[in-house]
């Protein structure tokens, strides 16, 4: 399975963080949730949800890889939630 992420990152309007991928050669939009986001900022100082996604990218991706690989990109999209955090 080829999987790109190719970004780059956007703030949608629910305040939540889109970065673009590219899955076998077709769009795949994932999606990561504001209060995601805000989970893995354990000082709860940062409210800019870009900044947050900067600061976690590559966690954040690789928990979208891995939900992408495990069958969970569905209509050409992924949403990363809170619950799909694997907090250390």
């Amino acid at each position: 399975m080829k999987l790109e992420f190719v970004g780059p990152a956007a703030v949608l309007e629910n305040g939540d963080v889109s970065y673009p991928a590219m899955l076998e050669g077709k769009p795949l939009k994932c999606s990561f949730s504001y209060e995601a986001l805000q989970d893995l900022d354990s000082d709860g100082v940062e409210t800019n949800a870009l900044q947050l996604f900067k600061t976690h990218q590559l966690k954040l991706l690789s928990i979208a890889e891995q939900k992408i690989l495990n069958g969970h990109a569905i209509d050409g999209a992924v949403h990363l939630f809170s619950h799909d955090l694997i907090l250390d």
